[in-house]
């Protein structure tokens, strides 16, 4: 089996998971991404979104995988922390990372413009409120994790870096477990390579009238991945 093969595989296997709650009750908590997604896919065309309702979702997203854990800053903050970041990402110059395609994000300069100005601005804000919350100088920047669990929750504009991701693109070999510009060129590249096969696959991927993102696809199926061969 190739790496393509696999991927595809693992796409599937997450995909068929998270929609059979018979199959395995605790993988339903992943839809929370449909949710969240979907309710920032619609705010984009509300000329008055509900940020208080949006942060709500998003914190609910993040909680449910993993950013609200004991030792998070998070924890110790409402939902409403959340919603200077919710009004930045709903500004019009960001519209073009929503549901992004690997071409777009290939070709594109603006679009990474975009990208890096948003990760810019969200890492200097939940770094101030996690140095409030500590009480401390905090020597390492906000997590990668963070930020792309927040980009691919609201915008599905790149995958989420957490620990099972990571895992699986080292495992298959595909790109650094950095969250950098080159890890997403060697990504998009890899999508771009072998489209056809992907797109036919991502047909059957879709929840509340959205297809899911291109991008999705990469993240569910290396997070599977990384997540089978967990220790």
């Amino acid at each position: 089996m190739d790496k393509v093969d696999k991927v595809i595989e693992a796409a599937n296997t997450y995909y068929n998971k998270t929609h059979n709650r018979k199959e395995e009750n605790i993988i339903g908590r992943f839809r929370s991404w449909e949710h969240c997604y979907k309710c920032f896919y619609d705010a984009r065309k509300n000329p008055s979104p509900d940020y208080d309702y949006l942060s709500l979702q998003l914190a609910f997203y993040l909680a449910s995988w993993g950013m609200y854990r004991g030792s998070s800053f998070l924890l110790q903050e409402d939902y409403k922390v959340h919603i200077p970041v919710v009004k930045q990402l709903l500004k019009p110059q960001y519209n073009c990372l929503l549901d992004i395609k690997c071409a777009e994000l290939q070709k594109s300069e603006v679009c990474w413009k975009a990208l890096e100005e948003l990760k810019t601005f969200m890492t200097k804000y939940y770094d101030r409120i996690r140095k409030s919350v500590k009480g401390a100088e905090v020597q390492k920047e906000v997590s990668d994790t963070l930020i792309t669990k927040i980009l691919m929750g609201t915008l599905g504009c790149v995958p989420a870096y957490d620990r099972f991701f990571i895992d699986g693109i080292k495992k298959l070999d595909v790109t650094t477990g950095d969250f950098n510009k080159e890890s997403l060129d060697n990504l998009v590249n890899f999508y771009e390579e072998n489209n056809m096969r992907f797109e036919e696959t991502r047909k059957r991927f879709k929840a509340h009238g959205l297809q899911y993102p291109q991008m999705k696809l990469l993240d569910m199926a290396f997070w599977q991945i990384g997540f089978e061969h967990s220790d």
